[in-house]
């Protein structure tokens, strides 16, 4: 084994952690707090012609004001699946049809719903953490096999320091994204 493999290893579980927190981005930007986004309407998928399509790819989606969303599908048949695909997403809001639009009125929160908020998405900073802790885990089972196959244990002890730096770095952007989130989902 060389350094040449341990520099690898070492970049693959940066890419790998990067992801993780990319997933943990994105979960939490379905987290809603009191103000609409069109992405409060990722994941929400509609009927369309016999095929479950993505409701953007129906429809226009726009933001009116802060707590508005609205969405005109392109094909003014299509109201009813749109409005169905929304009730069945479960995001907390009901849809309301005048024939040509759907709006979506998002309900200013209550502290209770706050904190329930607040709560998810500590959930989800810790499932994004378990998963940097599972790659630290892999990445230096990988180290020791590494040395058994003949890598140096000096370098052996120089890539699990780096791993564990790596791993501390990804784990301050997750309480930073944590952070920021709490204070949106708290801020009236």
């Amino acid at each position: 084994m060389t350094d040449a493999d341990v520099k690898k290893l070492l970049d693959d579980t940066k890419a790998l952690m990067q992801k993780a927190i990319e997933h943990f981005e994105f979960e939490l930007s379905k987290i809603r707090a009191g103000r609409a986004t069109s992405g409060m309407l990722d994941g929400v998928e509609v009927n369309a012609y016999g095929a479950m399509t993505p409701l953007f790819q129906v429809g226009n989606i726009s933001t009116p004001d802060a707590r508005t969303l609205t969405i005109q599908p392109w094909d003014a048949t299509m109201l009813p699946e749109i409005e169905k695909a929304i009730l069945k997403a479960n995001i907390g809001i009901t849809p309301q049809n005048d024939g040509k639009i759907i709006r979506l009125n998002i309900p200013s929160m209550t502290e209770e719903r706050r904190k329930d908020l607040v709560k998810s998405a500590k959930a989800e900073a810790e499932k994004c953490r378990i998963s940097i802790r599972t790659l630290r885990k892999d990445s230096n089972e990988k180290v020791k096999k590494f040395q058994k196959d003949g890598l140096p244990e000096d370098s052996a002890k120089g890539a699990e320091t780096s791993i564990q730096n790596i791993t501390n770095d990804f784990s301050a952007k997750v309480e930073k994204h944590l952070e920021v989130k709490e204070k949106e989902i708290m801020t009236v």
